[in-house]
C-alpha cells in the first residue's frame, strides 16, 4: 500500500454545503496518516485482500437489492449535467438503532429488519461482512482496531454488530451533503464498502485533506467520519441498470454503557 500523509489545508467548504461533482485523487490502496499517526486506509478491490469478504459482500448485495429486504424508499432528481430524471434511492439499517426523540422512543433499540424473515439471508451476510472487515482492519491498522476494542468494552454485547461496531447502513444511489458524524464515537472509525455497475461518482471527499477517494466497485474505505467535514459527491447512472450502493459500518455512542 501507499503511505498517504493527510495534511490540513484552507478551504471554504461549510456544514450542509451540497457536494458537487469531484474527481477521485485517491485511487490505489492507500493507508492514510495523520501527524505520523495511522487513522484509516483504501482499498481499491478487497477481492485482492480477503475473497471470503468479497464473496459476503456479494451476498449481501444481492439480497439488499431483491424484495426480501425492507427498506426506505425515495426518488430524487438527479439534479446533474442538465439531467431531470427521477433517480431510485433506498436504505437498510440494521443493528443497533438509538433514541429518537422526536419520534416518541425515548429508548435504544435493534433494527425492526431483524423480525424480517425473508431478510434473515442479508442480516446474516452483513453481520459476517462486519467480522471479515475487522480481520482487514486488524491486519492494516491494528492500533486502530485496537483502540476501537478499548472503546468497546464499554457496550453490552447486545448492541454491538462484530466487535467494533454497534450498527450499519445500506444506501442506494444516496449521496450526501457536507457534515460530521457527531453521533458517532470518537476515535473509532467506520467501514463504507461500495458495489456498483454502470455509475460513476459517489466519491468520499475530506476537504480538509483535499482529499476525494475513490468509490469503485468491491472497494473499502476505512476513515473516522466522526474527524472531519466529509461529504458524498453525487451518483450518476450511466445506464438504466446504474447505480452505486454502500455497505456502512459504525460505532454510535449512544450504546456506550453509562
Amino acid at each position: 500500500m501507499q503511505v498517504i500523509e493527510l495534511k490540513q489545508i484552507d478551504h471554504n467548504i461549510k456544514l450542509g454545503m451540497k457536494c458537487e461533482y469531484i474527481e477521485p485523487n485517491v485511487t490505489q490502496d492507500s493507508i492514510f496518516m495523520y501527524e505520523g499517526e495511522i487513522i484509516g486506509f483504501f482499498i481499491q478491490d478487497i477481492s485482492k485482500h480477503s475473497e471470503t469478504l468479497s464473496k459476503l459482500v456479494a451476498v449481501a448485495n444481492n439480497e439488499l437489492m431483491s424484495e426480501r429486504v425492507p427498506k426506505l424508499t425515495m426518488k430524487r432528481s438527479s439534479g446533474q449535467m442538465g439531467r431531470g430524471d427521477d433517480v431510485l434511492q433506498y436504505s437498510t439499517i440494521i443493528g443497533s438503532v438509538p433514541p429518537k426523540y422526536n419520534m416518541h422512543r425515548p429508548y435504544r433499540n435493534i433494527s425492526s429488519v431483524h423480525a424480517v424473515k425473508s431478510a434473515q439471508t442479508f442480516i446474516k451476510s452483513m453481520m459476517l461482512v462486519a467480522l471479515e472487515s475487522e480481520k482487514l482492519i486488524q491486519k492494516y491498522a491494528p492500533e486502530v482496531y485496537n483502540k476501537q476494542l478499548e472503546v468497546f468494552k464499554n457496550v453490552d454485547d447486545k448492541w454491538k454488530l462484530g466487535n467494533i461496531f454497534t450498527s450499519s447502513i445500506s444506501n442506494f444511489n444516496i449521496s450526501a451533503s457536507y457534515h460530521t458524524d457527531n453521533a458517532n464515537l470518537k476515535n473509532c472509525v467506520n467501514v463504507i464498502i461500495c458495489k456498483r455497475k454502470n455509475s460513476k461518482g459517489g466519491c468520499t471527499t475530506i476537504p480538509d485533506y483535499d482529499t476525494t477517494v475513490n468509490s469503485a466497485d468491491n472497494s473499502m474505505l476505512v476513515y473516522p467520519a466522526w474527524r472531519n467535514l466529509h461529504g458524498v459527491t453525487p451518483i450518476i447512472p450511466l445506464a438504466p441498470d446504474g447505480y452505486r450502493n454502500t455497505l456502512v459500518f459504525y460505532p454510535l455512542k449512544a450504546f456506550l454503557n453509562k
